[in-house]
């Protein structure tokens, strides 16, 4: 098993895997600015960069992964990457399978976006070994994220899935909870990173 995991880590660390998932994030943000066009459009300029969610946090990932191309560590980067591909990528998920409860279907684009959502979160995930993020940087993440939640749900500045409108708050008591979830979570890759470098000196 271990001599699997580690020909398994080989291959995601190797630089042409690299190369071509950030390639393939490149895209799918290009993508995901260009599917909240029409929302953009009907923003404030103040809240712009609050809107498109999940494209953000490919970016985010995307700018890590340059990083990790050049034997550099972008840490702001890499810990915002990981927070929001956890969170935006369950929360399409949870939102697009509400949708499919409450429409009966949801079409080969909702299952498209449930399984692209679904591994922006294990990407986030899989690459758990190569962030090297510290207290600061986790700090001000949680400040990004949580004001990210206010501005969404206070302002209403949440992606639109009009047929969940009538869930609204529910649906905005759910994404604070998960906030909270997904900064834990790198709270417990950042210690299990120092513990990791304790035992190696």
């Amino acid at each position: 098993m271990k001599i699997l995991t580690n020909k398994l880590w080989c291959i995601l660390s190797s630089r042409s895997f690299l190369a071509s998932l950030l390639a393939i994030n490149i895209l799918g943000t290009i993508y995901g600015y260009i599917w909240y066009g029409s929302q953009l459009e009907d923003t404030k300029p103040i809240f712009l960069i609050f809107v498109p969610d999940s494209p953000t946090a490919t970016l985010f990932f995307s700018i890590a992964i340059i990083g990790w191309l050049f034997g550099k560590h972008y840490r702001m980067f890499e810990v915002l990457a990981l927070v929001t591909l956890v969170k935006y990528g369950l929360w399409a998920v949870v939102m697009n399978l509400l949708t499919l409860n409450e429409l009966g279907s949801i079409g080969w684009v909702g299952w498209m976006l449930i399984g692209s959502h679904f591994l922006m979160a294990v990407q986030g995930v899989l690459y758990i070994p190569m962030y090297d993020f510290k207290p600061i940087h986790l700090v001000l993440t949680a400040i990004w994220t949580l004001h990210n939640d206010f501005i969404d749900y206070v302002y209403e500045q949440m992606p639109r899935y009009s047929m969940l409108n009538e869930y609204m708050n529910e649906i905005g008591y759910f994404t604070f909870w998960l906030s909270i979830a997904s900064l834990l979570f790198a709270i417990f890759v950042m210690k299990k990173r120092l513990l990791v470098a304790q035992n190696n000196n």
